[in-house]
């Protein structure tokens, strides 16, 4: 079982950014690939980011390459959503999420685990 908590989230002006966190209770973290969804009102729930177990791969949906990154510290059971940049486009809720496994996954029906997603809204 692993417990995801996110936080970082806020109200911030277009062109701002933002470092979402995710703090994993597993003493297993280094072992699940981590990945970031959003989902924003009346849409489904999408793809933003993931980061490879050994933190050596990353994968990147093209609305945010070049503005997000994504990071992750298996000492600390923690992985972050550096998010610069920021657009109307990106308001949505922002989920962390963890998949076992040996690959990564762009599908949130392939990740085992969730957290309660954290609120991000950029105003224009």
């Amino acid at each position: 079982q692993v417990q995801l908590v996110e936080s970082g989230g806020g109200l911030v002006q277009a062109g701002d950014s933002l470092r979402l966190s995710c703090a994993a209770s597993a003493r297993t973290f280094s072992s699940y690939h981590m990945g970031w969804f959003r989902q924003a009102p009346g849409k489904e729930r999408k793809f933003v980011a993931a980061v490879h177990w050994s933190g050596g791969s990353t994968l990147y949906a093209d609305s945010v390459q070049g503005r997000f990154t994504i990071s992750r510290d298996n000492a600390k059971n923690t992985v972050w959503l550096q998010m610069n940049g920021l657009k109307p486009e990106d308001t949505a809720v922002y989920y962390c999420a963890a998949k076992s496994g040996e690959i990564m996954s762009l599908s949130a029906i392939q990740y085992d685990y969730w957290g309660q997603g954290t609120q991000v809204t950029v105003s224009s």
